[in-house]
């Protein structure tokens, strides 16, 4: 297994327990957020764009089916879930202690709460604002990069140990700058009838959904929790990824109506479907850590399994509500779980198996960045439209489909290439 910590024998640090950094997760990850990157840029191609490149719920509303495009965000999804076990395993092994490890897992969840808030609301009222939106929309997506950056040094480990807390004042500072920023536009922002994101009296959060990084947030609290009481016991993980896909019917038939947590988040969808998708991914990534799986054979054996049970459960399940990733059905969630893990097995094979990581260093290095990537890639229409450049970056596409792919294709690959050069650089987003 490889990783993106290697010790030596020379060295005078014990090698760490559990692998930091895994191949194949990095590289489908990197995959993911170009795909991420590349759709979301070719929807605003408009017409051009045949039925299957976008959202199915675009050309079918109401309808049951889904595209390659409807992958994408529950890919992240598992991709969250394949993550947890390393970075929290990582905290217990060195004895960071529980109420400790929950605080962080709290707050990056109520960090991607308010950030995906705030994306919700990225167009305000220029007239009620008293300043260009696509203004705000920028300065709130570099508020973000800044709240949560990290600076180290790129140098030698020698060196990097030397001037570490140069650069941590610096991280402090930027990070201080950027939360601050992000409180002064949540503030500052100014809908229709001047409207607000936060009002003090009475206290309310403006937001008709939570965004894609705060349904992100609530599905990642519910993973780490899961992870946090059951660890890497596959059978406790299967059943828990069960319970939470039959909270969905549950909702469905208003088991929560009177239930004091769905008047803020969707019991069904939300903290069950797609918190569901998370499961996924964790029970997956036990086998990477379990101490019945550490073979490649057994690895292999358990992901066909998987793949397997996923997507037979997707088409017995698909009559019940359909395939829709606007609700969120259990059919859906459960494909995208076995097209996800067909798609890691693959990375695995070729990264972690057959030693021919090359093939896949890319992506795995510009996907130990994704967040980074992902708020520039947000942040690009708004700072086109500052520099007046929006209008020109819209006709790239409008009359040819390749021109379409070609644009977004290239986006996709310039703001990976930018994001893995600031890693390079030492500058990261840790949330």
């Amino acid at each position: 297994m490889k990783t993106a910590a290697k010790s030596t024998a020379s060295s005078s640090k014990p090698a760490p327990a559990r692998p930091i950094r895994i191949t194949s997760i990095d590289a489908l990850r990197g995959f993911v957020m170009f795909m991420m990157i590349y759709v979301n840029d070719l929807a605003v191609a408009g017409s051009v764009v045949p039925d299957w490149m976008v959202h199915f719920s675009d050309r079918h509303p109401g309808g049951s089916g889904m595209t390659f495009v409807d992958l994408v965000f529950p890919a992240f999804l598992f991709i969250v879930g394949m993550s947890i076990p390393f970075a929290l395993g990582s905290r217990l092994s060195k004895g960071e202690p529980l109420w400790k490890i929950l605080l962080h897992i709290g707050g990056r969840t109520l960090s991607l709460l308010f950030i995906g808030i705030l994306m919700v609301n990225e167009s305000p009222n220029s007239a009620k604002l008293g300043w260009s939106a696509a203004l705000w929309s920028t300065l709130m997506y570099l508020s973000a990069i800044l709240a949560f950056c990290s600076i180290s040094s790129p140098r030698s480990p020698e060196s990097a140990a030397k001037r570490a807390r140069s650069f941590d004042i610096v991280s402090a500072i930027l990070r201080i700058a950027g939360f601050a920023s992000l409180i002064w536009l949540a503030l500052a922002w100014r809908g229709e009838n001047d409207q607000r994101i936060i009002t003090f009296s009475p206290f309310s959060i403006h937001t008709d959904w939570y965004g894609i990084l705060g349904l992100i947030g609530w599905a990642y609290l519910v993973g780490a929790i899961v992870f946090l009481i059951f660890r890497v016991n596959r059978t406790a993980l299967l059943g828990c990824m069960v319970l939470l896909l039959c909270l969905y019917p549950a909702d469905k038939n208003h088991a929560f109506d009177n239930f004091w947590l769905a008047r803020y988040v969707g019991i069904g969808e939300t903290l069950g479907a797609l918190a569901a998708i998370t499961v996924g991914g964790l029970l997956l990534a036990s086998t990477l850590l379990a101490a019945a799986t550490v073979t490649a054979r057994a690895r292999i054996r358990f992901t066909l399994l998987f793949i397997t049970g996923t997507a037979t459960g997707a088409w017995l399940l698909h009559g019940l509500y359909g395939i829709s990733k606007n609700s969120a059905t259990p059919s859906w969630c459960l494909w995208a779980c076995a097209i996800t893990a067909a798609l890691w097995l693959g990375f695995y094979l070729v990264s972690d198996l057959w030693f021919v990581g090359f093939l896949a260093k890319p992506l795995a290095v510009a996907g130990q960045n994704v967040l980074l990537a992902y708020l520039l890639s947000e942040m690009l229409p708004s700072t086109l439209v500052l520099v007046n450049l929006g209008d020109w970056y819209g006709r790239l596409a409008i009359s040819e489909l390749w021109h379409a792919v070609v644009r977004s294709a290239s986006c996709g690959v310039v703001i990976l290439c930018a994001t893995a050069g600031l890693n390079r650089l030492g500058f990261r987003l840790k949330l």
